[in-house]
């Protein structure tokens, strides 16, 4: 048995955990751009990436570590991803972490922002020699690694066991935008004193990523620097694997939905559940469809419960389907089933209520297997192509 309890605050609540959030200059108005996370024993670290096939220079400087590698520093930056930028993008890497006056075992560097321009190293190696390494703020840290967020994201849960040990996990992100499945164009940065085994830490980001990371989509598209890392210094001396593995879960959907949220310009965030598919192969492939379609987006935006969009959507996603076993509702609000359209104006009216909040759920019902996922979207309008149309701006 355990107990996971939600707490307030920032992964510098965490044993042994230290961060901060500075400006460097990357961005203007002394807009805070650079940040750290600093352990004070080395960590045990695992990672996920992006499947964009032009990864960014800091996830290759990650894999040119030795396998299991441990390390007590992360250096993050905003404003300039350091992508599509080659073996200078490295030698960058290398050069700030060499100019540091910190005793640093395998540092790892992420980076977010605009791709293919040189990173700005003076100024993040002046920036980061000003850091305090026994600094607790993670606040700064929240809104240094910010690009496009309207807000910080963070997650916090300390896990009670029930011989009485306990142990902590925490988690600050960004993200907003290109966010699509297979990774959504974000950084997550992950913190625990459990005593998780190395082995359990990769299992338990490659399951849980399935259904929070991989199952969000803000506008289909999938970065160069997405990056998600599971730090752990094991301060705590406390494990449960179950535990663990449902703590991971709750930081990362928390994580993920906050970004879906967050969507650049988005006023409302959708659950996609698809029910009964015939594998769950299909049912993951249909509920990412209708988390992608841009017709589905802005049918979201505006309010209108189309679900003419939505079948459209699951057919020429190609799974198997049949419109005469179809269920489409809002909410319990059935609009199409098995053959038969429920949408006189009393039923509309009614989806149409449904979809004036800002969280609610599509659900569709294949009914022609046992499969289930769900997949999480937003809509798409006016304000997306605005922060978008001048990002490099």
């Amino acid at each position: 048995m355990f107990t996971i309890l939600p707490i307030k605050g920032y992964i510098d609540q965490i044993d042994g955990f230290f961060c901060d959030g500075i400006h460097a200059g990357l961005k203007a108005n002394n807009a805070l751009d650079l940040g750290f996370i600093y352990s004070d024993t080395l960590c045990d670290v695992e990672a996920i990436f992006t499947e964009n096939k032009f990864q960014a220079a800091p996830l290759k400087h990650y894999l040119m570590y030795e396998k299991d590698f441990k390390t007590n520093f992360v250096l993050i930056n905003s404003k300039n991803a350091n992508a599509l930028t080659g073996k200078k993008g490295i030698e960058n890497i290398n050069t700030v972490f060499a100019s540091l006056p910190f005793e640093l075992t395998n540092p790892i560097m992420s980076s977010t922002g605009v791709i293919a321009n040189p990173l700005p190293v003076e100024k993040i190696v002046n920036g980061a020699k000003t850091f305090n390494l026994s600094a607790k703020n993670g606040e700064n840290l929240s809104k240094a690694i910010m690009t496009t967020d309207a807000y910080s994201k963070t997650s916090m849960y300390e896990v009670k066991l029930e011989d009485g040990s306990s142990f902590k996990i925490g988690s600050v992100a960004k993200g907003a935008g290109m966010i699509n499945p297979n990774l959504a164009t974000m950084l997550c940065f992950i913190c625990t004193d459990a005593a998780v085994p190395k082995e359990d830490m990769k299992e338990a980001l490659k399951l849980n990523s399935q259904t929070t990371f991989n199952a969000i989509s803000v506008d289909g598209d999938t970065s160069t620097n997405d990056t998600v890392l599971l730090l752990t210094n094991k301060k705590s001396n406390a494990y449960n694997k179950e535990a663990f593995f449902e703590a991971l879960r709750m930081v990362m959907h928390d994580m993920a939905m906050l970004m879906v949220a967050d969507g650049e310009g988005a006023k409302k965030a959708v659950a996609f559940e698809v029910k009964n598919a015939a594998t769950y192969e299909e049912a993951q492939k249909a509920a990412k469809a209708l988390s992608n379609s841009l017709l589905v987006k802005t049918a979201l935006f505006g309010e209108d419960p189309n679900f003419g969009r939505i079948a459209s959507t699951i057919g020429a996603s190609r799974i198997t389907c049949d419109e005469d076993k179809l269920i489409i509702s809002y909410n319990d609000v059935i609009v199409y089933k098995e053959g038969e359209i429920f949408f006189d104006k009393e039923q509309e009216a009614k989806a149409a209520l449904v979809l004036q909040n800002d969280k609610f759920k599509i659900v569709c019902d294949l009914g022609v297997g046992t499969y289930n996922f769900t997949a999480y979207g937003c809509d798409l309008g006016y304000k997306y192509v605005e922060i978008n149309a001048d990002y490099r701006t």
